[in-house]
């Protein structure tokens, strides 16, 4: 018994409008809390050897180093990760006697991020993202050129980067809310989430896509809505498949990763369920909608 994707198209577009407005707000109103690799500065990773004092004791015996704003991160059962302006070896070493009077500690590293070298790490990431999109949505393009009726291919292309910032900006409407609420930053690890992210959605979209062109060639072009509802249930098992069997993977990670996992893995449980959804249930319900359009 096949499914009708296509009869509920507005309760999709609807839930992933309150998902998009959402994000968007929560950008617009919080940010996105950037790592010291972006916005430079230093990092230092302790171990207590005793019981960890608690982020206000930590945050207040530092107080008097002037170290600017001071992000206290607890890793495993004892450990801190603190991150702060960019300091000298001096100042460094008066940051570890300063901890070292609450409870002995081990340092396990530090490293210090110039301003510049992370501007110009914001930017090279900016821009492989943006070229990633470019070149996803070209080659969409091209890739379905011989199937211009009865939607032309270019909306093929322009359909799958839509679905990709929907992929993109519900994961990071929810690390906009986590930074504000719980400090977590973005990092380079999550940078490169969300890059698989956006490989991992185009590849399910264009799985999709793909049955739809063999089908276009074999049905009469004036039953469209049709032939998307029989290529999504040609498809759907194969792509929900695939998605659980990596969010498996992703949910163990975050679980049980330790902590240098932990917002790697949520970014893509986030971004790849995203994903999963807009390939399903966007994607291919908009050349539908944007057929319907073209008729009128």
């Amino acid at each position: 018994m096949n499914f009708h994707f296509t009869k509920y198209s507005l309760v999709y577009y609807i839930v992933s409008g309150i998902l998009i407005i959402a994000s968007v707000a929560s950008l617009m109103v919080f940010g996105l809390k950037f790592g010291i690799e972006f916005t430079g500065g230093s990092s230092m990773e302790i171990e207590f050897s005793n019981q960890r004092p608690s982020n206000e004791d930590i945050t207040k015996s530092l107080s008097p180093l002037n170290l600017g704003d001071i992000t206290v991160q607890p890793t495993g059962n004892s450990g801190v990760v603190l991150t702060f302006k960019g300091v000298d070896e001096e100042t460094h070493q008066s940051i570890l006697s300063e901890i070292n009077m609450l409870s002995p500690v081990e340092e396990k590293s530090f490293q210090f991020i110039g301003p510049s070298i992370g501007q110009e790490l914001k930017n090279k990431t900016e821009i492989a993202i943006l070229f990633a999109l470019v070149a996803i949505t070209i080659y969409i393009a091209f890739a379905f050129r011989k199937v211009s009726r009865p939607v032309a291919s270019w909306k093929y292309g322009l359909t799958s980067l839509i679905a990709l910032f929907h992929d993109i900006l519900i994961p990071l409407g929810v690390f906009s809310l986590l930074g504000k609420f719980y400090n977590v930053e973005i990092t380079i690890p999550i940078i490169a989430a969300l890059l698989t992210i956006l490989g991992f959605s185009v590849h399910d979209t264009i799985v999709i896509f793909d049955r739809i062109r063999e089908n276009i060639l074999r049905q009469r072009m004036d039953q469209f809505e049709q032939i998307i509802d029989l290529s999504l249930n040609q498809t759907v098992g194969r792509s929900i498949s695939t998605t659980v069997t990596v969010l498996l993977v992703m949910i163990s990670l975050f679980f049980f990763g330790g902590q240098t996992l932990k917002w790697f893995s949520l970014a893509l449980i986030i971004g790849l369920s995203a994903g999963a959804y807009s390939s399903i249930f966007i994607a291919s319900p908009l050349l539908v909608t944007w057929q319907r359009w073209g008729k009128k």
